[in-house]
């Protein structure tokens, strides 16, 4: 092979290796968006208002809570389920606690399932919006506000769920800025906190 062909094969490959880095890279938050808009994989959609349309339908609510193996965090739901009518506005409390001694910051991931209700839960307000950042010792309850799409009896698959599991789990992450400057430090030649 001559020099040039060598030099063609190696500018494909980079090409090819940097094509896939860049894919991979936008890969997580375009299945991120793909999950919010469509309800797929438990995702549920979220909406400003309830729907004004209410079933004399029922469904069970079951909620769910786990921690990421590094989180030191308790979490837990305040209700393991409640029962609803479909489209009726439902409020469930979930209770967090940091035990530690010291300040952090907690980001919530959560899903639904079975899957196929994804699309037809949807929460008007959640803790999981947002980060939540909590004092060492502090206790707090996070509400989230839901309700399930009337037309879930529509869909094929839907009509037939009869109870949707509510699950969430916190990660640790990064203290925001604002909280830094507020959490004490370690004076290491004494090893007491000062502010």
């Amino acid at each position: 092979m001559s020099a040039d062909a060598n030099a063609r094969v190696v500018k494909r490959l980079v090409s090819l290796v940097v094509f896939m880095g860049v894919m991979a890279y936008a890969s997580v938050p375009f299945y991120s968006w793909f999950c919010a808009v469509t309800g797929y994989g438990g995702t549920p959609t979220t909406a400003e208002v309830a729907t004004s349309d209410i079933l004399d339908q029922t469904i069970t609510i079951r909620f769910d809570a786990s921690l990421d193996s590094k989180m030191p965090w308790t979490f837990k739901p305040v209700a393991h389920k409640m029962e609803l009518r479909i489209g009726e506005v439902g409020l469930a409390f979930y209770e967090a606690h940091n035990p530690t001694d010291r300040p952090i910051a907690g980001q919530a991931s959560y899903n639904v399932a079975p899957f196929t209700a994804g699309a037809y839960f949807t929460k008007i307000d959640c803790f999981c919006f947002t980060e939540q950042v909590l004092q060492p010792g502090e206790t707090v309850q996070m509400p989230v506000t839901f309700y399930v799409d009337p037309e879930i009896v529509n869909d094929l698959d839907g009509r037939f769920v009869n109870s949707i599991t509510l699950s969430y789990t916190f990660y640790e992450i990064d203290l925001p800025e604002s909280e830094i400057t507020l959490a004490p430090t370690v004076d290491e030649t004494t090893s007491t906190a000062v502010n």
